[in-house]
């Protein structure tokens, strides 16, 4: 078979790349997707790469350590009520990680007077957090100070 094609089982039967990561993050890990043609991480993961548009893929980790980039509090129509009802302090956030990818995220621990003190810094350098929300874990990121 052409490596260039997927057979008609790949395609009808896709790897559940959803599970994968919601159970890596469980476990602490971070699972993202590498294209096999250009080297692009995918991240979140899923099937195809963005960068080329090639769909063969392999899994990869991530450390989950970078950059915080830019960041904003949120307002009342974006709030995450869940974690101001446990009494933390957080910003909205645009992290790249290590090895390239980019997402946005919720920052912990950083209060206004943090913010100010960090402002003129950005970058500044974060770390994982796998929180336990109830139902599932989710990654969230924290100064790495």
């Amino acid at each position: 078979m052409d490596q260039n094609r997927i057979s008609t089982e790949e395609f009808w039967n896709p790897e559940h790349v959803v599970e994968k990561f919601w159970n890596g993050l469980k476990e602490g890990t971070i699972y993202a997707k590498k294209c096999k043609e250009c080297g692009a991480i995918e991240f979140p993961p899923h099937h195809a790469c963005n960068a080329c548009g090639y769909h063969d893929t392999e899994w990869t980790t991530l450390t989950g350590k970078g950059m915080l980039k830019t960041f904003v509090f949120t307002g009342a129509l974006n709030a995450r009520l869940e974690l101001e009802d446990m009494g933390l302090k957080y910003v909205c956030g645009e992290v790249q990680f290590e090895e390239g990818p980019e997402m946005n995220a919720v920052i912990l621990g950083i209060s206004k007077k943090k913010a100010r003190e960090i402002t003129d810094h950005l970058p500044v350098r974060v770390r994982p957090v796998f929180y336990d929300m109830g139902r599932y874990t989710t990654l969230f990121f924290e100064l790495d100070e």
